[in-house]
């Protein structure tokens, strides 16, 4: 299951905005590092909490996406024949 979080490198450490209670402990991450100039959801007229609840809406499809039957769609047209 993926699962984001937010959070701000500081002094060679990352601080998470919150801690998932639903992982095991040595669970793997991946850390991507975003500049400072975010995306700007005004110009898209988007606000945060909008944009908050689209995020919320797109983790239902984590586990079909994340599922392997999938794969078949990432050359779908080799695939059909």
């Amino acid at each position: 299951m993926l699962r984001s979080v937010e959070g701000i490198y500081r002094n060679g450490k990352i601080e998470l905005a919150e801690i998932p209670d639903e992982l095991d402990e040595n669970t793997e991450v991946m850390v991507i590092f975003v500049p400072k100039q975010r995306f700007d959801l005004a110009s898209i007229g988007m606000t945060r909490e909008e944009a908050a609840e689209m995020r919320a809406q797109m983790e239902s499809f984590i586990e079909d996406w994340d599922d392997p039957r999938m794969d078949i769609y990432n050359d779908y047209d080799a695939n059909k024949a």
